[in-house]
């Protein structure tokens, strides 16, 4: 970790040489006279300010500051500070309200709600439960700025490390864009053998032609998630727990299940996007045609450590230096022709080519069986879509379909939405899809006896509609409703070994969220509440009924408005359900029907302020650990968080 935090403060004192140096303090470009604005003063404007030029302070607006996504959809970077924020000032920057995190920044997380919108053709690589941090091709954004722009994120953990998150972006000119960034993080824990240490390195680089015809999109990710695995408390410590026995409310006397277990997952990707306009629109033309290539290669490994066997998980071959590694190599192109004209709206195809290389070093002999160590192929698929806006309507489809390789698979999605001048929209979606298991529910080879399998499941067939109404003055609601064929999810058999099942019925999933906030001069409610069942299937895919946030705050401006300040209270809850349970060795969820967790409060107590592009955050994160029992798990055998209080900040700077 000294090499993180080194590479931390080289990155930092980089970002700022450059932020000074690498553009002349001119007008941002494409920004005129009248595009530029003072510093009001008031926080509910998001504005900038050159702090070094007291006289004819201008800079470019904010909305210049451009974050485009992986689907080429723009927003602008946003330093305002809102509840949304701080429901986002985590380890993941995302919101917290479906999962449910272990007890240390970096371990794992339970999911307490799913969302089976895959649009992928083939298997993903498994290790689900390290993959919460781990950035995808969808998630990798790309930039577009008028001076240099740095982010800095500090949050504090849990014992003896942070977690920060820095970022800079500039253009050396306006057509290029580079962007660099990287989230270190490591957090002893308050549960002995518990480190979490984490890296994400980013490098994105975009270009657009003089002629505007010619377009590229590349980035570089490199990650590293590594856990220290101690299989949560002991049975014989669980009533001291629970009870809240004072000798134990130091955690670290507590026996783990073992100590000395580790875990990593490590990835490396390149991915490059290039379009072309072969025919542009112009003053004579409503019809526009681009070709576009992408390609990716991807290089990913999972590897769990131990120094010797232990009995929870069966017999083993050997029984010091357990080490299960296993690789997969994805490389994937594809060709697309885009279509478009003002009236018949946008028409595209596809030829996508995928080789993969899944699996062990060697091959196993199990119980006279030899199973295989690589599942090697090629998949070729073909596919299209079409949009079109039709007055306040807009219409999205698309539609996929794997030709040739071992791994059969189809998808057909399709979004209607009624969008008005009036503060409401409503979307109506379809999903349907045919996906192979993953590749480690097909093939695994373990150390451990029973941790070997190769299976031939068929494809798990997902059906989904989705409604969603959302408004200003009337909140937002969320519907879908899933029926899966042929699930697949992992369950402990009667020795207790963790085993992938195929169910042969049918799984229907109804969910339901509805967020609102309601104001009173400067209070503020806001909630959300989801609900949820599981009509057939419930004994494969267990989920709580409901699940609430509320959270009570008072916001205001002080100091002839140079502190802007937020501060309340912030309640959680989610009924007793059976939760699933935490398999370190093959880092998956798995099923258990034996034991309901939940139904116990999670209150936080904050003060959130900023001062003219800084967020901070104080936090007192469950407070009411020790006042409503010792009953809250984050999963089985897995203590969620005690009593502690975190602060930290996110820190924007414009040149």
């Amino acid at each position: 970790m000294n090499f993180r935090l080194t590479f931390s403060l080289f990155f930092l004192a980089t970002a700022c040489f450059f932020s000074l140096s690498a553009q002349e303090k001119k007008l941002g470009f494409g920004a005129s006279k009248k595009d530029q604005v003072n510093l009001p003063g008031d926080f509910g404007q998001d504005t900038l300010n050159n702090s070094r030029s007291k006289q004819n302070n201008k800079i470019a607006e904010i909305e210049l500051y451009k974050i485009i996504n992986h689907k080429r959809d723009t927003t602008h970077v946003d330093t305002t500070l809102s509840i949304q924020k701080f429901y986002k000032f985590n380890y993941l920057r995302k919101d917290y309200f479906d999962l449910l995190p272990l007890g240390n920044t970096g371990q794992t997380y339970n999911s307490l709600s799913y969302d089976f919108n895959n649009s992928k053709l083939k298997p993903k690589f498994g290790a689900q439960a390290k993959q919460f941090n781990y950035r995808s091709i969808e998630e990798t954004d790309y930039y577009h700025v008028p001076t240099p722009l740095t982010e800095l994120l500090y949050k504090s953990v849990f014992e003896q490390g942070q977690v920060l998150d820095a970022f800079f972006t500039v253009n050396t000119s306006e057509r290029l864009n580079f962007s660099l960034a990287y989230k270190g993080m490591r957090s002893l824990g308050k549960y002995q053998h518990a480190l979490s240490s984490t890296g994400n390195f980013r490098f994105t680089a975009s270009y657009l032609s003089n002629n505007a015809k010619y377009n590229m999109r590349t980035h570089v990710v490199m990650q590293d998630i590594f856990n220290q695995e101690n299989g949560g408390i002991s049975s014989a410590d669980l009533e001291n727990f629970e009870n809240g026995n004072p000798d134990f409310i130091d955690r670290s006397v507590f026996d783990p299940f073992y100590e000395n277990a580790e875990s990593e997952l490590k990835g490396k990707r390149f991915f490059l996007e290039q379009s072309y306009i072969l025919v542009p629109k112009d003053s004579l033309s409503s019809t526009n045609l681009r070709l576009e290539h992408s390609m990716s290669f991807e290089d990913l490994y999972y590897d769990f450590k131990q120094a010797s066997s232990h009995a929870n998980f069966g017999s083993s071959f050997q029984t010091s230096n357990v080490s299960d590694k296993v690789t997969l190599e994805d490389f994937s192109t594809d060709v697309k022709v885009y279509f478009e004209n003002n009236f018949l709206g946008t028409v595209n195809s596809r030829l996508s080519f995928t080789d993969y290389n899944y699996g062990y070093d060697a091959l196993a002999l199990v119980g006279g069986q030899l199973l295989a160590n690589r599942l090697k192929g090629n998949i070729l698929s073909i596919g299209g879509g079409y949009s079109k806006n039709i007055g306040n309507f807009y219409l999205d489809a698309e539609a996929d379909y794997n030709i040739i390789g071992q791994f059969k698979g189809n998808l057909f999605k399709a979004q209607l939405a009624y969008n008005t001048d009036s503060d409401w929209r409503v979307d109506v979606g379809l999903l349907i899809n045919s996906v192979a298991p993953n590749y480690n529910l097909q093939l695994y080879q373990s150390d451990y006896t029973n941790y070997n399998w190769q299976t031939e499941f068929d494809n798990q067939l997902t059906k989904q509609l989705k409604f969603a109404f959302k408004s200003k003055n009337y909140g937002q609601l969320q519907l879908d409703f899933t029926r899966l064929d042929n699930y697949k999810y992992f369950q402990n058999d009667s020795e207790g070994i963790t085993k992938p099942y195929q169910f042969d019925g049918v799984v229907n999933y109804f969910r339901a969220k509805f967020t609102k906030e309601l104001r009173y001069r400067k209070f503020a409610i806001n909630t959300d509440f989801r609900f949820q069942k599981v009509i057939d299937g419930e004994q494969v895919l267990n989920v709580p009924s409901y699940i609430l946030r509320s959270t009570l705050y008072y916001s205001n401006h002080f100091y002839d408005k140079a502190l802007f300040l937020q501060t309340g209270i912030n309640f959680r809850s989610f009924s007793k359900f059976y939760m699933n349970a935490y398999n370190p060795l093959i880092a998956e969820f798995h099923i258990q029907n034996e034991q309901e967790f939940g139904n116990f409060p999670l209150i936080d107590f904050f003060i959130n302020a900023k001062i003219q592009q800084t967020r901070l955050y104080l936090i007192a994160e469950h407070f009411n650990s020790a006042m409503t029992g010792y009953d809250f798990y984050a999963a089985p055998g897995y203590p969620y968080r005690d009593f502690v209080v975190r602060f930290g900040l996110v820190w924007n700077f414009f040149q």
